[in-house]
This record gives structure tokens, sequence and C-alpha cells, in this order.
């Protein structure tokens, strides 16, 4: 029994003995935990200032670009400026009526487009009265795509008519520097 009771002990013994050492592994182990936890958020706080100062750098290099173009710009505008001031083939200067008729066929486009466009409520519609809406703006459609056809095909002939009135200017001439090199006249 006492022998029993002497195993027992040792056992006991070295239980609390290999607990204690757990115990203190765990202890280091948190210590540790903790430590690399501060070492890490020490690093992010440092390399998030990093980042936010290079940012930063490149926000400033890029306004100091951007207002460098703009100076450069402005030079250059008024470099041109200068020059066509000061060439005056005609001895007066005309006034330009260009940009105001711009504007004007801008505003007139405009309106033509806003005329064109039709709002489109359909929200409050049921399916036959849906049908008829669609078939109304299908027939619209097709009459716009008809006005488009003729349009191009306006132009193209316009083009094609262009052309043989070139040529035949350009004849035309071939003509008559031939006939006045050879001393013929009308």
């Amino acid at each position: 029994m006492e022998k029993d009771l002497n195993e027992l002990q040792t056992l006991i013994e070295a239980h609390f003995e290999s607990r204690k050492k757990e115990e203190e592994e765990l202890v280091n182990l948190t210590d540790r935990i903790d430590k690399r936890r501060s070492e890490r958020a020490e690093q992010m706080k440092i390399r998030a200032e990093k980042e936010k100062e290079r940012q930063n750098r490149l926000a400033e290099e890029k306004a100091r670009k951007e207002e460098e173009e703009a100076r450069k710009k402005a030079d250059d505008d008024a470099k041109k400026k200068k020059i066509l001031g000061s060439l005056n083939f005609t001895g007066y200067k005309t006034p330009s009526k260009g940009g105001t008729k711009k504007q004007t066929e801008r505003e007139k486009k405009r309106k033509i487009l806003n005329d064109r466009r039709k709002e489109l409520n359909i929200d409050h519609l049921k399916e036959d009265k849906l049908k008829e809406k669609a078939t109304e703006l299908w027939k619209w459609m097709q009459q716009l795509e008809a006005e488009k056809f003729e349009l191009q095909y306006k132009y193209s002939r316009q083009k094609y008519e262009v052309t043989v009135l070139r040529n035949r200017v350009s004849d035309h001439q071939k003509v008559s520097k031939s006939r006045s090199k050879h001393g013929l006249r009308k």
C-alpha cells in the first residue's frame, strides 16, 4: 500500500510539474502573441502613414503638373493670340461671326431633337394600350428609318454630282489650256 501511495504521490507531483510547465509555456505564448500583435499594429500604423504620405506626394505632384500644363497652355495661347494679332494681311480686321452661328446651330439641333423625343409614359397603361403604344413607336421608328435612308441617298447622289461637276471643270480647264497653247480660241 505504501508503494502505491508513493507511486500516486510521484504521479501527482509529476502532473503538477507538467501542468506548471504547460502554464508557463501558455503564459510565454500569450506574451509572445501580444508582443507580436503590438509589433504588427505598429508596423501597420507605420505602413499606413507611409502610404498616406505617398498618396499626398502623388496628389501634390499631379496638381503641380496640371498647374504647369495649364500655365504652359495659357502661355502658348497668349503667344498664338499675339502672333495672330500681329498678322494683318488685309490691313483691317473683319469681325468673325462663326462663334454665334455655331451656337445657334447647336441650339437648333437641340430644339429639333427635343421636339422629336417623345416622353414614354407607360406605367399606367394596360396590355392592349401597351400593344398600341408599341405599334405606334414601331411605325414612328420605320418613318425615321425611311427618312434616314432618303437623306443618305440624297447625300450620296449630291456627292456623285459634285464629283462629276469637278471632273467636267478639270476637263474643261485642260481643253482650254491645250487650245491656248495651239493658238485656238472658242
